[in-house]
């Protein structure tokens, strides 16, 4: 764990940035009545117009950024990803792509690329991005790298109605608002934020929504009556219903780093997963950097099948990141991209490290994969399935 005394410093423009969030939010607890839950603010921090770490124009991914993702790190996730894409699409009339949260537009491009040359080219590519910032980016980098395929790239408000093809969510489940629950002695408790002259503070009161009520006593079977603090991530089970509600044939695939529900709720995991980073730094302290750091929490897997099941779709695989890019072929992709190039052979093989070994993002990331009518087994959601641990 970072202490967050010896994360650098922002500069002037930043701070003054961040001040001026935080008296939005410093207002938005008063006309609250006092206090706001823990997601209200979370969504204050990362989302609110014009001032959200999401929101502002600031950059987010790489090293100059807070942190990358798996589709930064290597075109070899994306491409990999594309060949999961194509067995869907061999079962579809309409093919078309969703993604959620598109980053720099690099994935969609390396997606795109990888279809072209398979013969096996969406209709439309669909991205929803909170960011109009991320949008403009996104739009630039595509027409940059694939100026001849960015017709069939748009973005949209919402999600379309019977929508036939492959829905994507490569982190963004995590980094949806949570509500965070105290557990003791057999009683429950949500936390929230307050104000307490300048400063911001945790403050315990009653659960904010009737349906938090019966997710805690789901909680309290699993770890018992003991001093315990965790995440509840409502959002995320409203997206999934809202994805079921119009997916008309096809697969999603939602990419994250997280847990089942039993490892969810370790006892090792007792003070949460919530994490903040800054300028690829984590720490644990969310009250700080208002509008400039990042704020995740991990995925409680089960709840995400759940509510899929819930709504109607089916639990198709679940597998770690590392099973399903090698499942997808991402070893044959590397070694036909490098046969002559030993600089890039070399390369390769550091990203594949980095995408597939335990210790980097191998184990603690994991992939869902669910699907409303698919006459056929996707095969490759198959290796190393572990469904059952849901």
């Amino acid at each position: 764990m970072t202490l967050t005394s010896t994360l650098p410093a922002p500069d002037t423009a930043a701070q003054q940035h961040s001040e001026q969030l935080l008296n939005h939010i410093k207002q938005k607890i008063t006309d609250a009545g006092g206090k706001l839950t823990f997601a209200e603010y979370m969504n204050l921090c990362l989302y609110a117009p014009g001032l959200g770490y999401y929101s502002a124009g600031s950059y987010k991914l790489g090293k100059h950024g807070d942190f990358t993702t798996a589709p930064e790190i290597s075109s070899l996730f994306s491409r990999t990803l594309a060949c999961h894409i194509k067995d869907v699409f061999q079962q579809l009339e309409q093919k078309n792509i969703l993604e959620f949260g598109a980053g720099s537009g690099k994935m969609a491009a390396d997606i795109l690329q990888k279809l072209e040359a398979d013969h096996c080219l969406p209709e439309h590519y669909y991205i929803i991005e909170a960011s109009a910032d991320l949008r403009q980016r996104q739009a630039v980098a595509i027409k940059k790298h694939i100026p001849h395929l960015f017709d069939r790239v748009e973005w949209l408000e919402i999600i379309p109605e019977n929508f036939s093809g492959v829905i994507l969510a490569n982190e963004v489940c995590d980094a949806m608002p949570v509500h965070c629950l105290h557990f003791n002695n057999g009683k429950v408790n949500e936390l929230h934020i307050e104000n307490k002259g300048s400063m911001l503070q945790w403050c315990e009161g009653e659960l904010s929504q009737p349906l938090l009520a019966d997710l805690a006593a789901e909680i309290q079977s699993v770890i018992g009556n003991i001093d315990y603090t965790t995440e509840v991530n409502l959002a995320a089970e409203a997206w999934i219903a809202s994805l079921a509600d119009n997916l008309k044939c096809g697969a999603i695939f939602v990419i994250d780093y997280g847990y089942d529900q039993k490892n969810y709720y370790h006892p090792q995991r007792d003070k949460g997963t919530l994490m903040c980073y800054y300028q690829h730094q984590g720490h644990d302290n969310p009250l700080i950097l208002q509008g400039l750091q990042d704020m995740t929490a991990h995925v409680n897997f089960t709840s995400l099948a759940q509510s899929a099941i819930d709504n109607g779709l089916e639990v198709v695989g679940f597998q770690s990141q590392a099973d399903f890019l090698l499942a997808g072929g991402i070893l044959e992709l590397s070694s036909s991209d490098s046969d002559t190039d030993e600089w890039l052979m070399l390369q390769q093989a550091n990203e594949i490290k980095q995408l597939t070994l335990p210790s980097e993002m191998g184990e603690n990331f994991k992939v869902l994969t669910l699907g409303r009518n698919l006459e056929q087994v996707l095969p490759r959601v198959l290796l190393a399935d572990r469904r059952y641990s849901l």
